[in-house]
């Protein structure tokens, strides 16, 4: 029996059902993967921001997840190269889905007990999105930013409903905007934190630096 169609799980009805110690025998999400490219590029390389907003709603599976991410990655890397971006997955698959499988052979009706006792079994797992939420997230160099709308265009094709794609104003993940973000790095008040930076205080050690001093004595 194939996979019902998305319009079946595509709205978010009832409260969500999730895995836990009273639910068991959940498959595991397709998606395992959040984050592609270059993780561990400094904050100051990556500049771009470009984000993929859902419109609507809705419920998306972790096929379709995993689908869009390949689409991204594959494009970009194709197009701009390997280390010039780094994508992140902004929601996680956590709700469970469940089918009524029933036998549509010859015969089927022998077997099969119809909608007696038809509460389903757990099938695949789903992520719910409100409207305004962030799907993807990429960030990478100012000069990519055309292939990067190009790539979430393209992934956008693997989702129901309707989706944004819609270029932050901010410096990469961090919260500062890019007249911000200069700013404070001239003053030499940033504390480079990978993704995102931290901003220095003024007032004595960094919080945690004299703990690393201590022990690396």
């Amino acid at each position: 029996m194939g996979r019902r169609p998305a319009r079946c799980q595509r709205y978010c009805k009832n409260k969500p059902y999730i895995k836990s110690r009273y639910l068991r025998g959940v498959p595991e999400p397709k998606i395992a993967i959040f984050d592609v490219g270059k993780k561990q590029q400094p904050t100051d390389d990556f500049p771009l921001c470009v984000h993929l907003v859902c419109g609507e709603k809705q419920q998306l599976s972790a096929e379709c997840l995993e689908a869009g991410r390949i689409v991204i990655n594959k494009y970009i890397v194709k197009m701009a190269g390997k280390d010039c971006f780094h994508m992140r997955v902004r929601c996680h698959p956590y709700h469970v889905i469940r089918m009524n499988k029933m036998l549509s052979c010859a015969g089927a009706d022998r077997l099969s007990s119809g909608m007696r006792h038809s509460f389903g079994k757990p099938t695949y797992i789903a992520a719910r999105v409100k409207i305004g939420q962030i799907i993807y997230s990429v960030r990478g160099k100012n000069n990519i930013q055309a292939d990067v709308i190009e790539a979430l265009r393209r992934a956008s094709y693997k989702f129901a409903g309707r989706q944004h794609i819609v270029a932050s104003k901010k410096w990469g993940f961090t919260d500062l905007s890019k007249d911000e973000y200069v700013k404070l790095r001239d003053q030499d008040r940033l504390k480079d934190r990978g993704t995102h930076v931290t901003i220095k205080s003024g007032h004595g050690a960094f919080e945690g630096d004299d703990i690393v001093s201590r022990w690396s004595k």
